[in-house]
């Protein structure tokens, strides 16, 4: 790693940073608006979930064009992008229009920022697991910090939906002033050329298809269930927290999250000759413990319960998110890790979709069998990734048998 690129990974992980905070400031004035604006439980969901809708579209556009025109002026872009994105939000007090529109215009930044940011911290952070946990790390610092902030905010700050995103006006144009900082670390000879596949090769890799495609979905469909499903329906009465609840709620699971990722690049470096497998089973194991915790939460609401259920939801995330990071940066041409990364995120963005069939499907179970459900299919998940690591291991001993 060429000497003068040392410690400047963190103008791109302050950016990673920043979107997140962005993307999460949003929990806990959820439970606001809920009220203030009427929204149903659905309702709610939705105006969540549309975050996605804008964040696949980035996703894969943003690590396409940032392998094209560089990692810096993609990541200034859209980080300007993202002070209009919350903007939009602060219109959102007047009507449920402006909170669909911001969400999604979230969304796109998001997907953009965290593809070209993790691409450019694992390049300015030099070979070897540095890059993965750096950006790892930035993102769920953001995702975690943001409602920390915005509860309180929210619960006893003034002018309880402008001031919270206030905050990430500020935090936003700071990075915005000291981005430029980082070296480009994709000069023209090294750009993805116009006629690339659409598809990075990486993608038909065993691994990719085995473990990152099954394990992809549930990085974000078990976090987010802290997010939505338990503070709508697992906490009970919260007293003098009110709407701040919400928000430590989701920053007890992104701790969680952070804490619970070294462990995960610890059993992905001592598995990584079958892939990962180990570490990705653990990931989803705790992640169905989660479920039947939050099945329980719901089933008998209170703080507590919601807590436990948010802590083990959060930890399985950290150990998904960290496993899919190592793995396509493993499989990942250097021309195309943009691009996988994007895919990779892709994935498990799709997760948003969780809470939301959730929201649909407990009308008629009940939210503690619908959570049950969830657990079952995290755990066929795990069987899959299982089973495909096993085949894996078969195949090398007859290789190097024969």
């Amino acid at each position: 790693m060429n000497l003068s690129m040392n410690g400047q990974w963190r103008w791109p992980a302050l950016a990673m940073f920043s979107a997140g905070y962005g993307a999460n400031q949003f929990v806990p004035l959820l439970a606001l608006y809920r009220h203030t604006l009427g929204l149903s439980d659905a309702e709610a969901t939705a105006v969540f979930g549309i975050y996605a809708v804008g964040l696949i579209p980035g996703l894969i556009l943003g690590g396409r064009v940032s392998d094209a025109k560089g990692r810096r002026p993609v990541m200034l872009a859209f980080t300007g992008v993202s002070l209009l994105a919350t903007a939009v939000l602060i219109t959102g007090q007047w009507g449920v229009t402006g909170l669909y529109a911001g969400r999604l215009l979230t969304g796109v930044v998001s997907g953009t920022v965290f593809t070209a940011g993790t691409a450019w911290v694992k390049e300015l952070s030099g070979d070897g697991a540095a890059g993965p946990r750096r950006a790892a790390l930035a993102l769920t610092a953001g995702f975690g910090v943001g409602p920390l902030v915005a509860g309180p905010l929210a619960q006893w700050g003034p002018a309880p939906v402008v001031l919270p995103y206030v905050m990430h006006l500020v935090l936003a144009g700071t990075t915005l002033v000291v981005l430029p900082r980082a070296d480009e670390t994709l000069p023209p000879g090294r750009r993805l050329r116009p006629r690339e596949p659409l598809l990075p090769a990486a993608v038909f890799s065993d691994r990719f298809r085995r473990v990152v495609v099954p394990l992809g979905p549930w990085v974000f469909g078990s976090v987010t269930l802290a997010f939505t499903t338990l503070p709508g329906h697992a906490t009970g009465s919260t007293g003098v927290l009110g709407v701040a609840f919400p928000g430590l709620l989701a920053a007890g699971a992104l701790v969680a999250g952070v804490i619970s990722q070294p462990l995960g690049r610890r059993l992905y470096e001592s598995g990584a000759v079958h892939g990962g497998t180990a570490a990705a089973m653990t990931g989803l194991g705790i992640v169905a413990a989660g479920c039947l915790a939050a099945a329980f939460a719901t089933a008998w609401p209170g703080m507590p319960a919601a807590a436990v259920a948010a802590l083990l939801l959060g930890a399985g995330y950290g150990i998904c998110l960290i496993v899919g990071l190592r793995e396509v940066e493993d499989i990942a041409a250097p021309g195309e890790l943009g691009a996988v990364i994007a895919l990779f995120y892709s994935l498990a963005y799709s997760g948003l979709a969780v809470p939301y069939l959730l929201a649909l499907l407990a009308p008629d179970t009940g939210y503690p069998e619908a959570l049950i459900f969830t657990s079952v299919a995290v755990i066929l998940t795990l069987t899959a990734v299982f089973l495909a690591g096993r085949s894996r291991c078969r195949a090398g001993t007859e290789t190097n048998n024969s």
